[in-house]
């Protein structure tokens, strides 16, 4: 597997060992032992899929607040999505600050998405289909985000923005602070 971390502190992208034939190809999408060898988070106690009818949809931007923060392993199996994420640790020299990664069916691309992270993404495509590998279960009360389009971050979204959940835009804005790309 092939890790390049992004310009957040603990955030990587991770490319798939593909072996392929006139078969097709195999691909190892999770290797316990090289993620730990980066010091990344393992545990995996929960899968979910997001399926995405329409181009444009956001959701996010999305977080669990401790003691039930939550990595992902963020992978687009059908479709495309602008992935985006946010560093929300306060002790980190990325704090407040934001990159995106797209991910695309076919790939070999995941988006490693360390606890502290507000997480969110913009399907390009029609019927996109996202699963998410998540290290801690999920927790309704301990539920946390900010709005898609919140000024503090800034984000560059690639679409006019055509479907979001009435959650997603209900969301306050974040403090005030620092933030940046």
């Amino acid at each position: 597997m092939i890790f390049t971390e992004t310009k957040l502190a603990g955030a990587h992208v991770v490319e798939a060992d593909r072996f392929e034939d006139e078969r097709g190809y195999f691909e190892r999408t999770f290797v316990r032992e090289e993620f730990e060898a980066r010091g990344l988070d393992t545990r995996i106690v929960q899968t979910a899929v997001s399926y995405n009818r329409h181009k444009g949809t956001i959701r996010g931007m999305h977080y669990q607040a401790d003691p039930h923060g939550q990595a992902k392993l963020v992978r687009c199996l059908r479709g495309a999505v602008y992935d985006v994420i946010i560093d929300l640790r306060a002790d980190s020299a990325t704090h407040r600050s934001w990159c995106a990664v797209e991910l695309a069916a076919g790939s070999r691309r995941a988006l490693y998405v360390p606890n502290g992270f507000a997480h969110g993404f913009q399907t390009l495509e029609d019927d996109t289909e996202v699963t998410y590998q998540i290290s801690t279960p999920y927790h309704a009360a301990a539920e946390r985000g900010f709005t898609w389009n919140d000024p503090a971050f800034g984000i560059e979204w690639p679409l006019p923005a055509t479907h979001l959940s009435d959650r997603d835009r209900s969301f306050p804005p974040a403090p005030t602070g620092k933030a940046g790309r």
